[in-house]
């Protein structure tokens, strides 16, 4: 995706014309000639020509500048790229004998297995994934850079051969920092600002002796779930290259989906790591909130409390996940970072059979769920019943109190200045350019279009009051206090059911590219768990089948509105594409969500047989 630039040309034709303009509009030619005008509109005009051709000479440059700050960008990202390529080639005729085909074809837990008893070298392994992933990357566009240091790093990696992830080539979401690479998060201004430490996964994946390899793409700002930004250009979806690989991991989810990787680290505030993983096919988890460490990831709205992030692992299946958790949750990341709770990883927890007691509900009452949405969650709960697991009906109260007033109000809580902020100075991506007009209206406007549309467009009306923000500090502390009150309105309402953990759709399939950024009211079903501080994963259990596709052309939604025939039109096309379903447990239960679904994985890939 090329960013065009203003030409010098034409930014002095445009400063002639307004200059023309001014001096028609003041009438002042004829009466300055005469002299019947005083000398200071004289003065006033020739300083308001002056000043019009200043700013446009300074929007000019300023345009100027990001365009070099992108090419430099992409000098560098092709310059990585080529040098991945020769170094391939060169490894692969000095060891013919490399078997890339069934290296790709091994689990985390076999490949890992297999590096550690010889079997397999750190060598052949990381060469196999790096020419995959270049491979991957021409079809789909998802990598950000491949991070050369990895070269160094391979012939070092013996001295960590007791590490959990010896020898495994890890892929890193672009906004996770490592030492002397930018963390842009697609924005231009955070170009040219390479960080000058490693952040502490990085560490940590390093001291288990895993090998970070490469960064992957995001979409401009993060808080999108599309996957473009105008640095690096558009993310595709592995399985159809007119759909979207989600995000905003969404450089990830189509690198690991697409095979390219067998471990990748995203970042989820709203699901983020989630929809790329339901979209693409694999396996991803958003552990609790400070349960891994954030120190080193930048982001666009850091300071913002009321909707938490976390980093957590993406993978092709759940024991990868849990594999990779255990490896991060080590004394060393708690000694790097002592705000993190020293919780090692419950291994008797994630492998325990007991049966559950599983809450589950397919329609949230906001977004209905596409038919191929919920057939996958029928389809799954029969199957738990069928394997001895109690199903409770349950339903996450006053879920559009929560959306409005502590999920928008409060991630945007300050009317989106500060993310706006990081979008000056360079062009606006397709994929987000819907999503933020309305977040660029005063304050004022959007209440009074608040207030028009609330008869015929509820929702949007909503949405759109929740788009100012909180007014003040004391209304931000109430906003805390109210998004408190309400995890515990939801705990209170999981315990009466009794419940082990819950069973919930999961937004899909994947949509048509452009359309995450008109479409924020189908993330009821991910950003609730962000609010609730709830760990949440996701399994692929299906795909999209004609008869959904039959069924589609019948959707109306919950409410029939613009955003209901927009979602309908989005998700069209999808047949073959994969669908997924969600396991949620209560904070600090992680490894109990993970063995969650690790049964939902078991149960769905014996009904396959």
């Amino acid at each position: 995706m090329e960013r065009s630039h203003i030409s010098l040309e034409s930014l002095l034709s445009k400063v002639d014309s307004f200059n023309k303009g001014v001096m028609d509009r003041m009438d002042n030619y004829k009466q300055l000639i005469f002299g019947t005008k005083p000398k200071w509109t004289v003065i006033l005009t020739v300083t308001a020509c002056g000043a019009s051709a200043l700013v446009l000479l300074l929007k000019w440059f300023g345009h100027q500048q990001s365009w070099k700050k992108i090419q430099k960008a992409k000098v560098r990202r092709e310059k990585s790229l080529q040098r991945a390529e020769h170094a391939v080639c060169q490894f692969n005729e000095s060891h013919p004998e490399t078997d890339t085909s069934l290296i790709l074809s091994l689990s985390l837990a076999e490949l890992s297995k297999q590096l550690k008893d010889g079997t397999l070298t750190p060598q052949a392994v990381f060469h196999s994934y790096m020419e995959k992933t270049l491979e991957v990357n021409r079809r789909l566009n998802c990598c950000t850079e491949v991070l050369l240091e990895s070269w160094d790093q391979l012939e070092d990696v013996d001295s960590h051969k007791d590490g959990l992830l010896y020898g495994v080539p890890v892929s890193i979401k672009e906004n996770i920092g490592y030492k002397g690479h930018d963390s842009t998060c697609g924005v231009i201004c955070k170009l040219d600002l390479p960080a000058t430490g490693d952040s502490v996964l990085v560490e940590v994946l390093k001291r288990q002796g895993a090998i970070p390899f490469v960064k992957t793409n995001v979409p401009q700002g993060l808080q999108n779930f599309d996957c473009g930004n105008p640095i690096y250009g558009l993310t595709l979806n592995p399985h159809n290259p007119q759909k979207t690989s989600g995000g905003s991991s969404g450089g990830e989810g189509a690198l690991i989906g697409g095979g390219g990787s067998v471990l990748g680290l995203g970042s989820d505030i709203g699901g983020s790591i989630r929809i790329p993983s339901s979209f693409c096919g694999i396996c991803g988890f958003k552990p609790t909130a400070n349960r891994l460490s954030l120190r080193g990831a930048s982001s666009c709205i850091r300071g913002q409390k009321s909707v938490l992030s976390s980093l957590g692992p993406m993978a092709r299946d759940v024991d990868s996940l849990a594999l990779c958790m255990q490896a991060l949750l080590c004394d060393h990341m708690f000694r790097l970072d002592p705000t993190v709770p020293p919780i090692p990883f419950n291994q008797q927890v994630y492998q325990s059979s007991k049966p559950l007691r599983i809450g589950y509900y397919e329609n949230d009452g906001y977004a209905m769920p596409s038919p191929s949405m919920g057939r996958a969650l029928r389809e799954t709960k029969a199957l738990l019943e069928k394997a001895g697991h109690t199903l409770v009906s349950f339903s996450p109260p006053r879920l559009i109190y929560a959306m409005h007033e502590l999920v928008v109000r409060g991630l945007l809580g300050d009317g989106c200045t500060t993310l706006l902020s990081h979008l000056k100075g360079g062009p606006v991506d397709p994929c987000l350019r819907d999503q933020i007009i309305p977040y660029s209206l005063p304050r004022t406007v959007k209440k009074i279009l608040s207030i028009l549309l609330k008869p015929i467009f509820p929702r949007i009306s909503a949405s759109l009051d929740s788009l100012r923000g909180v007014g003040s500090v004391q209304d931000l502390w109430r906003h805390h206090a109210d998004v408190e009150d309400y995890i515990h309105e939801v705990i209170a309402e999981w315990r009466r059911c009794e419940l082990d953990v819950l069973l919930c759709p999961m937004v899909g399939p994947a949509y048509i590219h452009n359309y995450p950024g008109q479409l924020t009211s189908t993330l009821t079903y991910t950003i609730i768990y962000n609010l609730l501080n709830f760990p949440a994963g996701v399994v692929p259990v299906s795909t999209v089948t004609a008869e959904d596709e039959e069924e589609l052309r019948h959707y109306k939604g919950n409410y029939g509105d613009l955003w209901d025939r927009l979602y309908k039109k989005a998700v069209t096309g999808g047949e073959g594409l994969p669908v997924a379903v969600q396991c949620v447990a209560l904070p600090w239960q992680d490894e109990l969500c993970l063995r969650f679904m690790r049964e939902v994985e078991m149960l769905v890939r014996e009904d396959k047989k």
